[in-house]
């Protein structure tokens, strides 16, 4: 595999990235992928997780022939612009951005370029693909079919089943209602009109991308996608409900596979026993899991032959 540091423009803020494409003259089909959400950079890579989700994902389809594209997103790694104040509409902005140079890059094949989200990712990949974006089939990873809002109220109880440690005991010992907490703070960011705000004067609170996050519904959208799609999610995810990969076969008009992963979570790794956010870092040292890898270079690769069929 060959990787090329890239900078392409979105709007006014230019946006770091890699290019990996396999050995050889090509042309070759290209991939975008798109991050999920927080500050993580191009390998989908946080400060205090290092997820390494995409260099995974470009290794393996490099292998299976095709080129992809990652990058940081807006002030994360080496990005310009303000994570902060950036919003998720922001964030569909440079995902398409992000496609249009991937089409004018020399050994790739405009005609076999697609969009492949993984989380929030997948939810930006929705609204592109449903919105006139010229791709040849879309990939959502662990992608919910409800709104943020809905995904939110969903995650809460599971969350906190899973949870851990000081955190657990402490919500215990305070008896914390965290799902009235939750609402309240879902209410709170709803009649704010700042960008970013601090709550308890500690953390800080990218609102602009909660309220489009939480507003945003992809069941409005899904049903408009004309191109083949590709839903992935585990059954042990607990930040989005698995039971949405069945509401998507039910919207999305177009061709669709799906598959319900045994044993994986939202992180794309094997999870054996009981779901917990806590152990996303132990989960994190492990591959991401090779039946999801495998069912995305298949897909991708089939749908490029049925082009090519069909051209010939």
């Amino acid at each position: 595999m060959i990787e090329q540091e890239v900078n392409f423009t979105s709007g006014a803020f230019r946006l770091a990235g890699t290019l990996a494409r396999p050995e050889g003259e090509g042309p070759f089909p290209g991939v975008v992928l798109i991050p999920g959400s927080g500050q993580v950079d191009r390998d989908e890579s946080h400060k205090s997780l290092r997820l390494n989700v995409f260099p995974q994902v470009a290794t393996h389809l490099a292998e299976h022939g095709f080129a992809t594209l990652r990058y940081d997103k807006r002030g994360v790694g080496a990005s310009d612009g303000d994570f902060w104040e950036t919003g998720f509409f922001d964030n569909v902005s440079d995902a398409s951005s992000a496609l249009e140079f991937l089409r004018t890059q020399e050994r790739i094949s405009p005609e076999w370029l697609f969009l492949l989200g993984h989380s929030e990712g997948a939810l930006i990949a929705t609204r592109l693909a449903a919105h006139g974006a010229d791709v040849a089939g879309v990939v959502l990873l662990s992608g919910p079919a409800r709104s943020g809002e809905e995904v939110m109220q969903w995650q809460a109880p599971r969350v906190m089943k899973g949870m851990r440690g000081p955190m657990k005991w402490l919500i215990k010992l305070l008896r914390i209602d965290v799902i009235r907490s939750q609402q309240k703070q879902i209410e709170k960011i709803k009649r704010s009109s700042k960008d970013w705000y601090r709550t308890q004067l500690i953390a800080k609170v990218n609102a602009k991308w909660m309220r489009e996050f939480m507003a945003y519904d992809p069941s409005e959208d899904l049903p408009k996608i004309h191109v083949p799609v590709l839903a992935i999610t585990g059954s042990k995810d607990i930040q989005v409900d698995p039971q949405d990969l069945r509401r998507m076969a039910e919207i999305v008009q177009a061709e669709f596979e799906y598959h319900e992963v045994p044993d994986v979570s939202h992180i794309l790794r094997a999870e054996p026993g009981e779901p917990s956010v806590s152990s996303y870092k132990k989960q994190a040292r492990q591959p991401v899991d090779s039946q999801v890898l495998q069912a995305v270079s298949d897909w991708l690769t089939s749908r490029v032959a049925t082009s090519a069929r069909q051209c010939a």
